[in-house]
């Protein structure tokens, strides 16, 4: 015999009806597809449908398909054509933050149980942060995440800016003032410049005067730097002339060439510190207050970071809140 009660607990549920009695609305089937999305953020990156079928590893006449369909769904265009090439329009750049958010998720979704290695976190660094501040805290994000691995990249500030701005990196980290409309700007740590000689240089262990570091002759990084711009804009405020006889790209091509003798340089207290308590190098004394600045990192305004990414910015000792402000 069945209860009553029993039929009750196992009649199936109705789907709920509308107050006027019609049919109950479903939720709209969604036509835009991860692969449209993926071939519309290579190509925007790529320039060519050619190119971006070669990067997602399909034909060109199925990105080519995949590029209209999605133009379709969205019902407008994404790209103006100009030859063999594409270029982004204002609907275009207007979804690419969102597609490329969408398929940062969604890469994080495939890995969430398959216990497989994560797609790699890519991080760009100017050089005084990518030599010496973050290779230490790289070392023990991978011994904790050992899943995560980290693709650093190394360049000056300009180029690490435009890293971030292309979403060639999910995360940057700047030493200049440099800014970009599609980023925002997280201070990070503070830094302080100092002017190094060799240990035998005639200024070496005597106050130097504003006279002395006029007629000297000095190494910097190159334009574009975020230390070159700090101390240009340092030196040019306090002496009346600087003579700058070599440009160089490299933080520790600079070091050597200051150690060798007969050169100034202007560089980072983290990036010279190991050489000052070595004895290759020595901080000259002068009566200029020393310039400090703020090191940052920098996210696009409009992407959310991705849980990778945030959870490397908190690891790095920064905020990882979204990157619209």
């Amino acid at each position: 015999m069945i209860d009553k009660s029993d039929q009750k607990k196992r009649r199936p549920a109705r789907a709920a009806v509308a107050v006027d009695g019609s049919p109950p609305l479903l939720p709209a089937r969604l036509r835009l597809g991860l692969r449209q999305l993926e071939v519309f953020v290579a190509t925007a990156r790529e320039g060519s449908t050619r190119a971006a079928a070669d990067r997602v590893a399909r034909s060109q006449s199925a990105a080519s398909t995949a590029l209209a369909e999605l133009e379709a769904v969205v019902g407008v265009q994404l790209f103006d054509r100009v030859g063999r090439r594409v270029l982004l329009n204002e609907n275009g750049r207007a979804l690419l933050p969102r597609a490329q958010s969408l398929l940062d998720d969604a890469a994080e979704l495939e890995g969430l149980f398959s216990g497989a290695h994560e797609a790699p976190l890519r991080v760009a660094a100017s050089f005084t942060i990518g030599e010496y501040l973050l290779p230490e805290r790289v070392s023990r994000w991978m011994l904790t995440h050992p899943a995560s691995p980290v693709q650093l990249r190394i360049g000056n500030t300009r180029e690490v800016v435009e890293a971030v701005a292309a979403f060639d990196a999910d995360v940057g980290f700047i030493e200049g003032p440099q800014t970009h409309p599609d980023l925002v700007v997280h201070p990070w740590l503070s830094d302080e410049l100092v002017i190094v000689a060799a240990p035998d240089h005639p200024l070496a262990g005597r106050v130097a005067t504003q006279r002395q570091l006029a007629q000297a002759t000095w190494v910097l990084r190159e334009q574009g730097s975020g230390t070159r711009q700090v101390a240009d804009a340092w030196l040019v405020q306090y002496l009346p002339q600087v003579k700058v006889g070599i440009e160089l790209g490299s933080t520790e091509a600079i070091k050597h060439v200051v150690a060798a003798g007969g050169w100034l340089g202007c560089l980072s207290r983290h990036a010279v510190a190991q050489s000052l308590a070595d004895g290759q190098l020595v901080a000259l004394d002068t009566r200029l207050p020393l310039p400090t600045r703020r090191l940052s990192m920098v996210l696009r305004r409009d992407k959310r970071p991705g849980r990778t990414t945030a959870d490397f910015i908190r690891h790095c000792g920064g905020q990882a809140g979204t990157g619209r402000r």
